[in-house]
């Protein structure tokens, strides 16, 4: 690459220096933010650019799932500062399928206050958290910087250039160009992804599927929505198909209707509101108009997560239709996944072959996840490009919180099924699953098993199988390891009773959990030489091996 030279006073030449990152991150958004915060946690040096000037202040996605919680609630303060944003702005959610905010007769899809959500208390130690992503953004933007990322905004990626030992990325400011150097680039810019159209890589999937016009409205429902409640109605009624939603907290709600841009008359503000009184089912509403824009709804799917080292994540790896929420929770995820694969390989834990399993694993969910949003579409939303789409099959629970993962990292058991899904209210810790929520009891207070997850590799022990925690330290030692061995009925007393069967182990028997919380490898009981099997499981699922 060509280093400009600058002439300074005096006409002495100065060389333009470079800078050096272990990850430059593309793009603020959901992906962007979650990798920058956990990347910077995990003390990797971090610089992120973001060619807007802040973070957004549209409401954007609506909702935080609760695996992203337990992904992130290591970091000190997250947790707490995502269900303060919850608790300020209601106590519930419905989602229904309507004609207006008064049809009389909703099809309703969740209503927690019916106890639709309430399986997860037996799933996860963590809830959903509502919340609108202008505040999601808000907290990880403080959480990065907290930890010491490097976040740019107004500043635009103009140009990269890779090899084999990393990336040249050249970034445009007001102040002019300089470049940056980075051992790997997360490309987290957007479901148009300059990047990926850049780097060659395939897209699949059904492409654009519609577009919306997104109206921020204020008016009083007060007489048509519950007080301190989300309410999500999808719309299908004579000249008007979209989505409202109400009580998110942004002070004012929102209306997205379908449009064709090649024959709409536009949006006056006269026709705003009348679409929003439409909407409502109240024709003499009172109502003002605070804000429009417009978004494409697209199901597009990158053919790889990763183009050398470069990775993909959030829409640049899967724009998804918004119809099921689950869209930002999946970005949110990626950003996570990616940060703890690459600390490991940045610390020297895994080899950097190591990188390859976040292709293995994501795309497959990511796929699944918008192939299932993809199917709410046609039921909630339905339009043309949507006719031939085949219902949802997959239970949402099993897609929230039941997805598995096959890669290299995984060593899965001989007979296994190979499945991407199991419910995860009856799952046994298979290797490839999410290890399960079992409660604990440490010196009188009571824990969940994922509150031992998110810092390092951890090896779980049955209460006779001690010779494991020996060999760990040996092992820990050295491959100069982040390995915490935890025996279940030493000073984690399992209070239930159910850590064996839920884990599928004897009393000798031991499971290994990564960072991201999935079952790595697990021994049902005692090997005959603990510490060879532990550094065989290892070496082989850090890519260790030379």
């Amino acid at each position: 690459m060509c280093i400009e030279h600058d002439i300074a006073i005096l006409r002495v030449p100065e060389v333009e220096m470079e800078e050096h990152t272990a990850v430059l991150i593309v793009g603020a958004g959901y992906a962007g933010l979650s990798a920058a915060t956990m990347l910077a946690w995990h003390q990797v040096p971090v610089i992120l650019v973001e060619r807007h000037a802040s973070t957004s202040i549209q409401p954007k996605a609506f909702g935080v799932g609760p695996r992203v919680l337990e992904l992130m609630r290591g970091v000190p303060g997250i947790e707490s500062e995502f269900s303060e944003i919850w608790a300020g702005i209601g106590e519930g959610m419905r989602i229904a399928i309507a004609s207006s905010l008064t049809d009389p007769d909703p099809k309703i899809l969740v209503d927690t206050a019916a106890g639709d959500l309430d399986t997860f208390v037996d799933i996860t130690p963590v809830r959903d958290v509502g919340a609108p992503q202008s505040e999601i953004e808000r907290v990880l933007r403080g959480k990065a910087e907290e930890f010491g990322a490097d976040l740019r905004f107004s500043t635009e990626l103009v140009s990269l250039e890779q090899d084999a030992d990393g990336v040249t990325a050249r970034v445009k400011t007001k102040d002019g160009e300089h470049t940056i150097r980075a051992d790997y680039l997360i490309a987290a810019d957007g479901h148009r992804s300059p990047l990926r159209t850049a780097l060659g890589v395939p897209t699949s999937g059904k492409g654009e599927l519609q577009h919306m016009h997104s109206i921020m409205f204020d008016a009083d429902l007060s007489q048509v929505v519950r007080d301190r409640e989300v309410t999500l109605w999808y719309l299908q009624a004579d000249g008007l198909t979209g989505a409202i939603i109400t009580g998110t907290g942004v002070g004012a709600h929102g209306l997205g209707v379908y449009y064709d841009p090649a024959t709409d008359p536009g949006f006056t503000t006269e026709r705003c509101i009348s679409l929003v009184r439409q909407a409502v089912g109240l024709p003499g509403l009172d109502v003002s108009i605070l804000d429009t824009t417009t978004f494409t709804i697209a199901h597009k799917l990158a053919d790889t997560y990763r183009a050398g080292r470069v990775f993909f994540a959030g829409d640049a790896a899967h724009t998804m239709p918004p119809t099921g929420g689950q869209g930002g929770s999946t970005a949110l995820q990626d950003g996570c996944d990616l940060a703890w694969r690459l600390w490991l390989v940045h610390s020297g834990q895994a080899g950097p072959a190591f990188l390859d399993t976040y292709d293995a694993e994501r795309r497959p969910i990511g796929a699944l996840t918008a192939t299932e949003q993809l199917a709410n579409m046609a039921v909630r939303m339905p339009a043309e490009q949507t006719r031939d789409v085949a219902p949802p099959t997959a239970d949402p629970m099993a897609v929230i919180l039941g997805y598995r993962y096959h890669s290299t990292s995984i060593l899965n058991e001989p007979a296994d099924d190979g499945s991407l899904l199991e419910n995860p209210l009856t799952a046994t810790a298979r290797p490839g699953s999410r290890a399960p929520h079992v409660l604990l009891d440490w010196e009188g207070m009571p824990i969940s098993t994922i509150d031992l997850f998110g810092t390092g590799h951890v090896l779980l022990i049955g209460p006779r199988g001690r010779d494991w925690e020996t060999a760990a330290r040996a092992v820990s030692d050295r491959l100069d390891l982040h390995l915490t061995p935890l025996v279940i009925g030493g000073d984690l007393k399992d209070m239930e009773g159910v850590w064996q069967e839920r884990y599928g182990v004897t009393e000798t028997g031991a499971v290994l959990v990564r960072p991201d919380g999935y079952v790595s490898w697990r021994a049902p009981a005692l090997t005959p030489s603990p510490k060879d099997t532990l550094n065989d499981v290892l070496t082989t699922t850090l890519s260790r091996h030379p």
